[in-house]
């Protein structure tokens, strides 16, 4: 038996790969299936079903287009109603793989549907759980990403709470428990960055396992704190029930090399979003016109779907050479199909043929230090969590997550200094500012990261106590 994590970090996602006696399952598998056909061909093994847990909200899954190229049988939990062929499996239903068997253990709460998978050894012995959005390393999914159900998020955390004891907790302490995602994953508040754990370690360090939490505190706690779930999550949840267009067809619309006059006609007169993917040092230098910043050496996807709220929006990109195809997979990831080509040459070629650029200040945290003054306009667009941890004391928090929500707050006629944590989501920020129209930004190279080692006033966080 062969038990394989393929992680993606951009997605924080776990997708897995279980073999034996020449068969394979697949659990939750991305968009792009060669992988999966060259790993089984490559072992000399035929996927025989494709496990899904539950349907995804940050990722548009590869189960339809896997099915039509193998011939296997698609397989989801109990109450999963789809617009395409699957299995929908009962509570208990076992299916043999080879030598080893795969039991389906119902665990709504993340989701109606919701489904852990028991994997079973040649001796019958209970060896792992491709646990979903059910239970993370250190924490749980999130409860309240039901798309159009009658249930609240307080309805499902109940649900959680009742499969995770009736189903979960009784498994024995060696068993591996293999979740769907880890840390940077919208679909839990607090995972951790390992991508697997002994479900023993797991029952005494995960807050949600403990013995003596009640279902009420349970409730409350992972109801508490949860941001409002990106744009694109539902939409995602949509695709993955009715499915997705085939990758391949994708990937050969969104591969097209564009010369400069295609691609400033496409942006000019088209509709494309023109969509930079290089560094943010790149973009600062020279740029397209009204081009927005996602870097491809960032959480690229994740950020697309949270910032472009049209999956069928047209775009075009500007990326380093030998990446396209790249792009247009980590697009496809979240439902961005609609990609029509990329820049021949880049921004080196548009400026080549005499065309405008433009460009965006950017200065060393250092040089913010000197120039500090309180009246300055200081934007931190980091989550309200990382805010509340430590921020310059004059900063104001305006979180790039919501920028479409909140930019009409800002004044065209001020400037401002926008810093991230590193300096990949302030890029983006002032690259969408830019695009509307707002001439004085500054971006703080480095961000908070870098800001945090000046003399710049600061002020933590300090959790409040109860004093007797």
């Amino acid at each position: 038996m062969k038990i394989e994590q393929i992680y993606t970090g951009c997605l924080a996602q776990g997708t897995y790969y279980i073999e034996s006696a020449g068969e394979v399952a697949i659990v939750d598998p991305l968009r792009e299936t060669p992988p999966y056909l060259k790993k089984a061909e490559k072992n000399n093994a035929k996927i025989k079903y494709i496990f899904e847990t539950h349907f995804h909200a940050d990722f548009v899954s590869g189960h339809v287009d896997l099915a039509k190229q193998t011939g296997a049988q698609i397989i989801f939990g109990p109450g999963a109603k789809t617009e395409y062929d699957i299995h929908e499996a009962k509570d208990g239903e076992e299916f043999t793989l080879g030598e080893v068997k795969i039991k389906v253990l119902h665990t709504p709460g993340h989701t109606p549907e919701s489904t852990t998978y028991l994997l079973i050894d040649e001796k019958g012995k209970e060896q792992a759980i491709f646990s979903g959005d059910t239970l993370f390393i250190g924490d749980v999914g999130r409860p309240d990403l039901a798309v159009k159900s009658d249930l609240t998020e307080e309805d499902l955390a109940g649900m959680l709470y009742d499969s995770l004891r009736k189903k979960i907790l009784p498994l024995p302490n060696d068993v591996v428990v293999y979740p769907a995602h880890g840390a940077g994953s919208a679909c839990g508040k607090n995972m951790s960055k390992e991508t697997s754990d002994s479900l023993g370690h797991q029952k005494e360090v995960n807050y949600a396992l403990q013995p003596g939490m009640t279902r009420e505190e349970f409730i409350k706690e992972v109801t508490t704190g949860i941001l409002p779930p990106p744009q694109y999550f539902a939409k995602n949840v949509e695709l993955n029930k009715t499915g997705a267009n085939e990758f391949g067809k994708v990937l050969k619309k969104g591969s097209v090399a564009l010369d400069v006059d295609t691609f400033e006609a496409m942006a000019n007169h088209e509709g494309a979003m023109v969509l930079d993917t290089r560094s943010p040092e790149a973009f600062a230098t020279s740029h397209i016109p009204n081009s927005i910043f996602i870097g491809l050496d960032g959480s690229f996807a994740p950020w697309v779907g949270a910032l472009i709220t049209d999956l069928q929006q047209p775009i075009i990109f500007i990326t380093a050479e030998g990446r396209e195809e790249e792009v247009v997979t980590r697009l496809s990831r979240v439902g961005y199909d609609n990609t029509l080509g990329y820049l021949k040459g880049g921004v080196e070629a548009w400026q080549q043929a005499g065309k405008e650029t433009d460009s965006i200040t950017s200065i060393p945290a250092e040089k913010f230090a000197q120039a500090y003054d309180p009246s300055l306009n200081i934007l931190d667009v980091r989550k309200p969590s990382e805010y509340d941890s430590e921020h310059i004391k004059t900063a104001e928090n305006f979180p790039l997550d919501f920028i479409n929500d909140t930019m009409g707050k800002l004044d065209r006629d001020k400037e401002y200094f926008i810093h991230c944590a590193g300096g990949y989501r302030s890029m983006i920020f002032a690259s969408i500012l830019k695009g509307r129209g707002f001439q004085k930004l500054v971006d703080v190279a480095g961000g908070f990261k870098a800001l945090s080692e000046t003399s710049v006033p600061k002020t933590e966080y300090v959790c409040p106590t109860t004093l007797e």
